[in-house]
Protein backbone atom coordinates (compact mmCIF):
# COMPACT_ATOMS: atom_id res chain seq x y z
CA UNK A 1 0.00 0.00 0.00
CA UNK A 2 1.23 3.30 -0.85
CA UNK A 3 2.55 5.66 1.64
CA UNK A 4 0.16 8.73 2.23
CA UNK A 5 2.19 11.75 2.14
CA UNK A 6 0.84 14.87 4.20
CA UNK A 7 1.93 17.49 1.95
CA UNK A 8 0.97 20.20 4.54
CA UNK A 9 3.24 18.88 7.07
CA UNK A 10 5.90 19.22 4.74
CA UNK A 11 5.30 22.53 3.98
CA UNK A 12 5.31 23.72 7.16
CA UNK A 13 8.43 21.25 7.90
CA UNK A 14 10.48 23.42 5.20
CA UNK A 15 9.18 26.87 6.27
CA UNK A 16 9.61 26.21 10.02
CA UNK A 17 13.38 25.43 8.75
CA UNK A 18 13.72 29.04 6.97
CA UNK A 19 12.18 30.53 10.01
CA UNK A 20 15.53 29.31 11.93
CA UNK A 21 18.04 30.35 9.19
CA UNK A 22 16.71 33.12 9.01
CA UNK A 23 16.47 33.99 12.51
CA UNK A 24 19.90 32.43 13.28
CA UNK A 25 22.26 34.17 10.39
CA UNK A 26 19.81 36.71 8.54
CA UNK A 27 18.01 36.55 5.41
CA UNK A 28 21.19 36.87 2.80
CA UNK A 29 22.51 33.48 4.32
CA UNK A 30 19.19 31.45 3.53
CA UNK A 31 19.96 29.49 0.33
CA UNK A 32 17.60 26.41 -1.07
CA UNK A 33 20.64 24.45 -0.67
CA UNK A 34 21.26 25.79 3.19
CA UNK A 35 17.17 25.07 3.61
CA UNK A 36 17.47 21.49 2.39
CA UNK A 37 20.14 20.54 4.73
CA UNK A 38 18.48 22.49 7.30
CA UNK A 39 14.84 20.98 6.78
CA UNK A 40 16.28 17.43 6.08
CA UNK A 41 15.01 16.78 2.41
CA UNK A 42 16.09 18.11 -1.14
CA UNK A 43 16.68 20.93 -3.11
CA UNK A 44 14.27 19.40 -5.52
CA UNK A 45 11.18 18.72 -2.94
CA UNK A 46 11.81 22.53 -1.75
CA UNK A 47 11.52 24.11 -5.43
CA UNK A 48 7.99 21.21 -5.66
CA UNK A 49 5.99 22.90 -3.04
CA UNK A 50 7.61 26.13 -3.54
CA UNK A 51 8.05 27.36 -6.90
CA UNK A 52 10.29 30.59 -5.66
CA UNK A 53 12.06 32.04 -2.83
CA UNK A 54 9.47 34.60 -3.19
CA UNK A 55 6.31 31.52 -2.97
CA UNK A 56 8.79 30.65 0.01
CA UNK A 57 8.87 33.82 1.63
CA UNK A 58 5.18 34.29 1.75
CA UNK A 59 4.75 30.97 3.05
CA UNK A 60 6.61 31.38 5.82
CA UNK A 61 5.50 34.92 6.82
CA UNK A 62 1.88 33.66 6.66
CA UNK A 63 2.60 30.62 8.86
CA UNK A 64 4.73 32.64 11.30
CA UNK A 65 1.84 35.49 11.86
CA UNK A 66 -0.90 32.23 12.11
CA UNK A 67 1.26 31.03 15.04
CA UNK A 68 1.64 34.27 16.70
CA UNK A 69 -1.93 34.74 16.32
CA UNK A 70 -3.15 31.43 17.92
CA UNK A 71 -1.19 32.10 20.89
CA UNK A 72 -2.85 35.59 21.40
CA UNK A 73 -6.37 34.08 20.82
CA UNK A 74 -5.57 31.23 23.14
CA UNK A 75 -4.33 33.95 25.69
CA UNK A 76 -7.60 35.82 25.34
CA UNK A 77 -9.64 32.50 25.71
CA UNK A 78 -8.12 31.53 29.04
CA UNK A 79 -8.02 35.51 30.30
CA UNK A 80 -12.00 35.53 29.37
CA UNK A 81 -12.62 31.98 30.99
CA UNK A 82 -10.91 33.14 33.58
CA UNK A 83 -13.13 36.11 34.24
CA UNK A 84 -10.42 37.97 34.28
CA UNK A 85 -10.22 42.51 33.37
CA UNK A 86 -9.79 43.41 29.73
CA UNK A 87 -6.74 44.77 31.01
CA UNK A 88 -5.54 41.97 32.21
CA UNK A 89 -6.30 39.98 29.29
CA UNK A 90 -4.70 42.25 26.81
CA UNK A 91 -1.95 42.60 28.94
CA UNK A 92 -1.37 38.52 28.85
CA UNK A 93 -1.88 38.42 25.28
CA UNK A 94 0.00 41.24 23.93
CA UNK A 95 3.16 40.03 25.85
CA UNK A 96 3.25 36.98 23.28
CA UNK A 97 4.80 39.35 21.10
CA UNK A 98 7.63 39.90 23.71
CA UNK A 99 11.04 37.94 23.14
CA UNK A 100 11.12 36.58 26.69
CA UNK A 101 11.91 33.00 25.79
CA UNK A 102 13.64 31.07 23.13
CA UNK A 103 10.16 30.40 20.65
CA UNK A 104 9.11 34.11 20.93
CA UNK A 105 12.63 35.64 20.14
CA UNK A 106 12.67 33.50 16.93
CA UNK A 107 9.49 34.57 15.66
CA UNK A 108 10.16 38.27 16.70
CA UNK A 109 13.59 37.89 14.69
CA UNK A 110 11.15 36.07 11.57
CA UNK A 111 8.95 38.83 11.83
CA UNK A 112 11.56 41.66 11.91
CA UNK A 113 13.36 40.08 8.98
CA UNK A 114 10.52 39.74 6.71
CA UNK A 115 9.16 43.14 7.62
CA UNK A 116 12.47 44.22 5.96
CA UNK A 117 11.71 42.40 2.93
CA UNK A 118 8.31 43.62 2.87
CA UNK A 119 9.35 47.42 2.17
CA UNK A 120 10.27 46.47 -1.33
CA UNK A 121 8.18 43.05 -2.06
CA UNK A 122 4.40 43.60 -2.55
CA UNK A 123 3.05 40.05 -1.57
CA UNK A 124 5.14 40.14 1.86
CA UNK A 125 3.53 43.40 2.44
CA UNK A 126 -0.13 42.49 1.86
CA UNK A 127 1.14 39.94 5.00
CA UNK A 128 2.11 42.26 7.22
CA UNK A 129 -0.67 44.58 6.85
CA UNK A 130 -2.91 41.96 7.16
CA UNK A 131 -1.29 41.05 10.47
CA UNK A 132 -0.64 44.76 11.87
CA UNK A 133 -4.61 45.35 10.83
CA UNK A 134 -5.61 42.00 12.44
CA UNK A 135 -3.43 43.14 16.07
CA UNK A 136 -4.92 46.53 15.53
CA UNK A 137 -8.28 45.29 15.52
CA UNK A 138 -8.22 43.30 18.11
CA UNK A 139 -6.98 45.68 20.52
CA UNK A 140 -8.97 48.12 19.66
CA UNK A 141 -11.92 45.72 20.06
CA UNK A 142 -10.63 45.21 23.53
CA UNK A 143 -9.80 48.63 24.50
CA UNK A 144 -13.94 49.59 23.45
CA UNK A 145 -15.23 46.75 25.66
CA UNK A 146 -12.54 48.35 28.31
CA UNK A 147 -14.84 51.54 27.77
CA UNK A 148 -17.79 49.48 28.08
CA UNK A 149 -17.21 47.98 31.29
CA UNK A 150 -15.37 51.17 32.76
CA UNK A 151 -11.99 50.33 32.47
CA UNK A 152 -11.08 53.35 30.07
CA UNK A 153 -12.86 56.44 29.97
CA UNK A 154 -15.16 57.07 27.65
CA UNK A 155 -13.63 59.77 25.75
CA UNK A 156 -10.65 57.77 24.95
CA UNK A 157 -9.96 57.17 21.41
CA UNK A 158 -9.67 53.43 20.62
CA UNK A 159 -7.61 53.56 17.81
CA UNK A 160 -5.39 55.63 18.89
CA UNK A 161 -5.14 54.21 22.58
CA UNK A 162 -4.70 50.84 20.45
CA UNK A 163 -1.47 52.13 18.33
CA UNK A 164 -0.10 53.55 21.31
CA UNK A 165 0.19 50.32 23.14
CA UNK A 166 1.32 48.17 19.91
CA UNK A 167 3.96 50.96 19.11
CA UNK A 168 5.06 50.48 23.19
CA UNK A 169 5.10 46.66 22.54
CA UNK A 170 7.51 46.85 19.48
CA UNK A 171 9.79 49.38 21.03
CA UNK A 172 9.73 46.65 24.02
CA UNK A 173 10.65 44.34 21.72
CA UNK A 174 13.34 45.92 20.14
CA UNK A 175 14.67 46.30 23.66
CA UNK A 176 14.52 43.39 24.79
CA UNK A 177 16.26 41.76 21.60
CA UNK A 178 19.31 44.28 21.88
CA UNK A 179 19.90 44.51 25.66
CA UNK A 180 18.65 41.28 26.72
CA UNK A 181 15.58 39.35 28.12
CA UNK A 182 16.79 39.83 31.79
CA UNK A 183 18.48 43.45 31.20
CA UNK A 184 14.75 44.77 32.34
CA UNK A 185 11.09 44.35 33.74
CA UNK A 186 9.64 44.24 29.72
CA UNK A 187 6.29 43.02 31.02
CA UNK A 188 5.89 45.36 33.89
CA UNK A 189 6.96 48.66 31.27
CA UNK A 190 3.88 47.19 29.13
CA UNK A 191 1.60 46.52 31.95
CA UNK A 192 2.53 50.02 32.73
CA UNK A 193 1.85 51.60 29.13
CA UNK A 194 -1.74 49.27 29.45
CA UNK A 195 -2.37 50.92 32.71
CA UNK A 196 -2.46 54.18 31.12
CA UNK A 197 -5.18 53.67 29.15
CA UNK A 198 -7.02 51.30 31.48
CA UNK A 199 -7.27 53.73 34.43
CA UNK A 200 -11.11 52.25 36.22
CA UNK A 201 -12.13 49.04 37.49
CA UNK A 202 -14.33 47.07 35.71
CA UNK A 203 -18.17 46.67 35.99
CA UNK A 204 -18.28 42.98 35.87
CA UNK A 205 -15.91 43.12 39.57
CA UNK A 206 -17.55 45.91 41.27
CA UNK A 207 -21.24 44.32 40.73
CA UNK A 208 -20.69 41.07 38.70
CA UNK A 209 -22.44 42.37 36.13
CA UNK A 210 -22.00 41.14 32.38
CA UNK A 211 -19.19 43.03 30.38
CA UNK A 212 -20.10 43.21 27.03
Amino acid sequence: MPRIVDHDERRHRIARAFQRLLAAEGFAAVSFSRLATEAGVSVGLIQHYFVSKDALLRFAYDDAAARLSERVRARVRSGEAAGLPSARVLLDSLAELLPLDAERDLEYRVRQGLQAQALHHAELADVARRAGGDLLAYVTAVVEAGKACGEVDSGVDAPLAARAILATVQGLADQVVLSGADSFPARDVLARAVGTVFTGACARHRDRSPCR
